[in-house]
């Protein structure tokens, strides 16, 4: 048999057919290595997403639990202090009721007798028919519930049992009420409108009436799923909500897919859910990918290196963005927690962030971890008096005045605005060393203040005692010590409250 002779011919037109095979392969490989590495980035990006609101559901979860784990705190602070007290009559126990809510920051502090007649600062009522928790004949167990008022508004009630007798009167219980407005501003954050969160009952509820996004909005959001999401995934999603049970959603509303995480706020039966709309990172890598793709379609005829190189700058770009997109979220996370923690007519640090910081060292001063450490309690004198008479622009002025001289005076301290005219000064290691020097100086300060008619500022100081179980009994002593300087003050010739109210 003869071998058949390859011809010129036969070569170019195997080379021709070899090289659109070689160049068909390429392209589908290129193609399906690059919806690939879409596929993968996607993945990775939702697994950060959902991570960024897990960890932000949770972080504001517990911001709730310890907001009411430090009302029930002082609620059992306040019982004791006015138990110890040797009140005879109504007025005198609407004082002592009065002076705890401005001491403690309560919101609606109330005391509840044998019979059911509850006690404010400004009046008394029959509380058996207005509040539920007085329905059982005896309070075993702190009580946690919310309260609708005044049409759509709601409140979150906190009672407690207790045992006391006041004005021969055997006492029950107390009770505090916080307007959901309140938890409502303590948690909100701004990142342009990209994050959403709200409150919900376990019916799907809407309770703190901000919107999940506009899809969702401020309605039941069991009613706004349902039918989005398959039967099996919406049934689990409702026992979750039963259940008091975490977890996350994703469903697909007029070809929009959206992401919540669901977080449960415990004994409340809240749940605390996150939404990330449309995600930044996501719309980048998308917009990449069909860059990426277009390139492709368009280089069918180019030579393998050339579509091997452009391959692998689009993967470049890609990990690049990505990463860019990740230390920007950080960036934006760390900005937010700066912003939620800072007072904006000062710049100092706020009341949530001295709540934040007061449950850090109250974990610490049980574990026994502080050394040294010293609280200063700042009034400023005569607040009232500049508004009611030169404005509240004057008044504001003079608040910046007074959060300078305490910034300045106290540079090695941690300085929070916990009230109107209120600061604290918390002072650990070089602050703590110099507290002594840094007072003197700041009360000749002061002193020398009161002659020139500038800023005056009332302060005292405790430090951290063996016997001290929680930051806030430090804070009680350097409270005491500041009213008795007030009044030393006011015999100098500073303004107080008192004295702006007997010239009234």
């Amino acid at each position: 048999m003869k071998n058949r002779k390859i011809t010129e011919k036969a070569v170019t037109i195997t080379a021709a057919i070899g090289s659109v095979l070689i160049m068909v392969a390429v392209i589908a490989n290129t193609y399906w290595a690059s919806r690939q590495a879409i596929s993968s980035t996607n993945q990775a990006v939702s697994a950060v997403s959902a991570f960024y609101l897990e960890s932000m559901a949770d972080r504001h979860a517990r911001t709730i639990t310890n907001l009411i784990n430090n009302n029930f705190d002082y609620m059992e602070k306040a019982v004791r202090v006015i138990d110890e007290d040797d009140i005879e009559s109504q007025d005198e126990l609407r004082d002592a009721i009065g002076r705890m809510k401005t001491l403690l920051s309560l919101n609606r502090f109330a005391l509840v007798d044998e019979d059911n007649i509850v006690y404010t600062q400004y009046t008394t009522y029959t509380g058996g028919s207005r509040h539920a928790f007085l329905a059982d004949e005896t309070l075993d167990d702190r009580v946690i519930s919310t309260v609708f008022r005044y049409g759509s508004s709601k409140e979150l009630c906190l009672a407690i049992p207790i045992d006391v007798k006041i004005m021969g009167k055997q006492f029950k219980a107390c009770f505090v009420q916080i307007d959901i407005n309140d938890i409502v501003n303590l948690l909100a954050f701004d990142d342009e409108e990209s994050t959403h969160f709200a409150l919900y009952s376990a019916n799907g509820g809407n309770i703190s009436q901000t919107e999940l996004g506009p899809l969702i909005g401020t309605g039941n959001i069991f009613d706004a799923t349902e039918g989005n999401v398959s039967g099996q995934k919406w049934d689990s999603f409702r026992n979750d909500f039963a259940n008091e049970e975490r977890g996350t959603l994703t469903f697909t509303i007029n070809g929009i897919v959206d992401t919540i995480y669901y977080e449960p706020v415990p004994d409340t039966g809240w749940e605390l859910v996150v939404m990330i709309r449309e995600s930044v990172i996501q719309d980048q890598i998308q917009e990449i990918s069909e860059k990426s793709l277009a390139t492709n379609r368009r280089q069918i005829f180019s030579l393998l290196v050339i579509a091997s190189v452009f391959s692998g700058i689009i993967f470049y770009m890609l990990r690049r963005s990505a990463r860019e997109r990740l230390d920007e979220e950080k960036e934006n996370s760390k900005a937010f927690k700066s912003m939620a923690n800072t007072d904006s007519m000062t710049g100092v640090r706020n009341k949530h962030a001295y709540m934040e910081a007061e449950a850090q060292y109250n974990s610490r001063i049980r574990e026994g971890s502080v050394d040294n450490l010293a609280l200063v309690v700042c009034d400023i004198n005569g607040l009232k008096y500049v508004n009611d008479t030169k404005g509240h622009a004057a008044g504001d002025q003079l608040i910046k005045d007074a959060s300078a001289l305490i910034c300045d005076m106290f540079s090695h301290g941690s300085v929070f605005r916990t009230g109107g005219d209120e600061f604290v000064v918390l002072l650990q290691d070089k602050g703590y060393d110099t507290r002594e020097e840094v007072i003197n100086a700041f009360n000749r300060k002061v002193e020398e203040n009161i002659s020139k008619n500038e800023v005056v500022v009332s302060i005292g100081y405790s430090t951290l005692q063996p016997e001290d179980e929680q930051l806030h009994d430090i804070f009680e002593r350097a409270d005491h010590l500041m009213y008795d300087r007030k009044k030393e003050l006011k015999s100098m010739g500073a303004r107080t409250r008192e004295f702006d109210e007997e010239q009234s």
